[in-house]
């Protein structure tokens, strides 16, 4: 069965990378959630998409220069006008905190290809592992360099390459960088490197699948998993 991954959280009625979000992505039934971390001033692990504050709070400026008290003060619902309540941008660890009373699985995905954030790696599997999480977190970035890294350090964490164009074979890419998954995104998955990837034991998992006929496509073809902003669609159509 294909699994459902809610992009950011049920990001298309709720503030993205924020609890609710994640929590709201849960009790509708998604068998998983895609997140993003970076690093703020003091080193603080945090769920947020980019590199600075400006698109999804009412702060501005980069998140590598608030500390993570002054980040907490931000409003991470600010552009869902919609939304009454606060939503301040989470700490990774209340995530995993939480996850320990559910049993989603998580795609972690390192927000390292802009800015080289010194440490995140180390940072985030100590933190997975001090929860006992290793078996339902997956890794993935667009900084393939950074996964291999993670690899060395850790082994028992799945990683998986990002990719939006479309690679050569990228089943064996993924196997000689260490990766038992891969991310590309969905228009750059037909079926046919679908299959071949998962004849090959690369689990496939494409993203950000929001239209019903991408959905219907990815759900025959048999992915492993995909990501999507909507997971209650994603179910009934997977029903």
């Amino acid at each position: 069965m294909t699994l459902i991954f809610a992009h950011r959280g049920y990001s298309h009625l709720y503030p993205e990378n924020t609890m609710k979000a994640f929590i709201e992505a849960e009790r509708v039934g998604a068998d998983g959630l895609e997140l993003d971390v970076q690093l703020t001033k003091d080193g603080e692990i945090v769920v947020i998409h980019d590199e600075k504050v400006d698109r999804t709070t009412n702060g501005k400026g980069f998140i590598k220069d608030f500390t993570f008290k002054d980040l907490r003060k931000l409003d991470a619902s600010y552009n869902k006008k919609t939304f009454l309540h606060k939503e301040p941008i989470p700490a990774l660890n209340e995530v995993l905190e939480w996850m320990t009373t559910n049993q989603v699985i998580c795609n972690i995905e390192l927000k390292n290809g802009v800015i080289p954030y010194k440490g995140l790696e180390e940072k985030v599997i100590a933190l997975i592992q001090s929860y006992g999480l290793t078996e339902r977190v997956i890794l993935s970035s667009f900084n393939h360099y950074s996964l291999v890294y993670c690899y060395r350090l850790a082994p028992e964490i799945e990683t998986a390459p990002l990719f939006s164009e479309g690679l050569y074979m990228p089943w064996v890419y993924a196997q000689s960088i260490g990766a038992k998954s891969m991310h590309p995104k969905y228009t750059v998955a037909p079926n046919e490197l679908i299959r071949a990837s998962l004849d090959y034991g690369i689990s496939v998992r494409p993203y950000t699948v929001n239209k019903e006929k991408d959905m219907q496509r990815l759900f025959t073809a048999e992915c492993s998993a995909l990501i999507t902003d909507d997971p209650a669609k994603a179910l009934r159509i997977r029903k």
